[in-house]
């Protein structure tokens, strides 16, 4: 039974370190693909994209206090890696609600009006060829949503292969840890050996005693 369990533990360290490199190779694949993938769309930080000149630009325009603002700066920087594309994400989002005075796009009215405000109301909508004319902020926000979600799914994407590498490292230390205590045979009984007693009678003659 004992050696069953050596052998046992061998085969548990070997599906363990397999796993774990698997686990390696395919984690440091996939925050390849993210990283060559957003060099590909060859993005660049725009001159205002620090943390000093947007708050400058969001007080400017009137945008709430309390808005949080990005605090990494990624101007004039190539967006090459997951950390990167968040924070361009996020100065999109500002840029966006400078364009739309603040208002999300649930806010927002849904067509386009004479005085610029917008309104919700077809009648006082601008016409064209018969039909109310879309609000252009709206159409705005509704590309700027699709961007950021690409660019913080890349985020995503590559903080998955972080922590794939770190469980990959854990199950390989892991299986080297069952390989040593099934090689070194940690199952094996240890401890001091029986003493062997000698049980065997003494046969211890008596001296006869003189009779009176």
């Amino acid at each position: 039974m004992r050696k069953l369990f050596e052998i046992g533990g061998l085969v548990a360290a070997a599906v363990l370190i397999a796993f774990g490199a698997g686990a390696l190779i395919m984690s440091v694949h996939g925050r390849n693909t993210v990283r060559d993938s957003l060099r590909l769309e060859q993005i660049v930080g725009s001159p205002d994209m620090t943390p000093t000149l947007i708050r400058a630009e969001a007080k400017k325009a009137g945008l709430p206090a309390t808005l949080a603002l990005p605090a990494v700066a990624v101007a004039n920087k190539p967006i090459d890696t997951g950390a990167r594309a968040r924070a361009f994400a996020s100065y999109m989002r500002i840029h966006t609600l400078e364009a739309s005075g603040g208002l999300t796009y649930a806010q927002m009215p849904r067509y386009a009006s004479a005085d610029g405000k917008g309104t919700n109301d077809v009648s006082g909508a601008l016409q064209v060829n018969g039909k109310p004319l879309d609000n252009p902020v709206r159409d705005l926000w509704v590309t700027e949503t699709a961007l950021t979600t690409a660019l913080n799914t890349s985020y995503l994407a590559e903080q998955i292969s972080l922590f794939g590498v770190v469980v990959g490292i854990a199950l390989l230390l892991s299986g080297i840890g069952f390989g040593v205590l099934a090689v070194g045979g940690a199952l094996r009984k240890t401890g001091a050996p029986e003493i062997e007693t000698d049980t065997r009678a003494t046969n211890v003659s008596t001296p006869a005693l003189p009779v009176a």
